[in-house]
């Protein structure tokens, strides 16, 4: 009895841990877990290649900035851009993103590709931009990571002179790889249609342009790091560039930062971009 006792005691208690274990979730049993890329913030923002991260169920995320556009000739453009996003099921995240064009009603506000539109109220809120990430990897601690990105601008949204009247989808595939604890080198590789109307498909009034870009995120010490990316974009021309900058994160969920782009080829080359902004996360489970 007195050799069985321990033996009955060790057979309960392996019976209670083992549901605890089995309803872990794949990221909690990774190890690479709590690794300072997986915890800390990972915005969007601030250059043209998005994230592969899906953030958690309940959490949101506010992504805001300031861009200053100057061409090598003409009147630059200033806009904010402003995107929310909102953690949906566990693979799922929602998005909904709209700039801001900066201006005087007299001066054209705002570059629809690479012809600039001079409309006197070409100035304002832009249409809005609605999404989805779907996430295709098993967990957000895996070191590689593959996500789809669909999203379209809604027609009839935004100030007059920028609004649109059809649909303008868009979808990316979002690769990241985790190198080391801290750094990633992340991927874009997607289409983007300008519009979504019959007659101007059949009519060809209505061209897409391949997207594609590869950016490194890297860190300077804790809490501060860098930026690096070339893009490219277009079908009959290409535009290409290169964006760079810093970012300082005070703690896991607030970070800032600060870029400067310039444009390589296409019809605006040699034009630059300047721009600072900030990523906030709340919530989460």
């Amino acid at each position: 009895m007195r050799k069985t006792t321990p033996l009955v005691l060790a057979a309960l208690l392996a019976g209670r841990l083992t549901p605890a274990l089995a309803q872990n979730t794949p990221d909690e049993n990774n190890e690479n877990a709590d690794a300072p890329f997986v915890q800390h913030i990972r915005p969007d923002r601030p250059g043209q290649t998005i994230t592969a991260g899906v953030l958690r169920p309940g959490q949101f995320q506010l992504e805001t900035g300031i861009q200053r556009f100057s061409p090598r000739a003409g009147v630059g453009v200033s806009s904010n851009v402003n995107t929310l996003r909102i953690g949906f099921w566990n693979s799922m995240e929602l998005r909904i993103t709209q700039p801001y064009l900066f201006g005087t009603p007299a001066a054209p506000g705002y570059s629809r590709g690479e012809v600039p539109i001079v409309r006197a109220d070409s100035v304002g809120w832009a249409p809005l931009t609605v999404g989805t990430k779907l996430m295709l990897t098993p967990d957000r601690a895996s070191r590689f990571q593959a996500t789809l990105l669909f999203e379209t601008v809604l027609p009839n949204t935004g100030q007059n002179g920028l609004r649109r009247t059809s649909w303008a989808p868009a979808g990316r595939l979002l690769l990241s790889q985790q190198l080391g604890r801290r750094a990633v080198l992340e991927g874009n590789f997607g289409f983007v249609q300008s519009g979504l109307k019959l007659a101007d498909l059949i009519n060809g009034e209505v061209g897409g342009q391949y997207i594609g870009s590869l950016a490194l995120t890297a860190p300077i010490g804790d809490k501060a790091g860098y930026f690096l990316e070339g893009y490219g974009r277009g079908r009959a021309t290409l535009t290409s560039g290169v964006t760079a900058g810093l970012y300082y994160r005070p703690w896991t969920g607030l970070r800032f930062d600060a870029t400067l782009g310039r444009v390589l080829g296409g019809l605006n080359a040699g034009a630059t971009t300047v721009g600072a902004g900030l990523a906030f996360r709340l919530g989460g489970n």
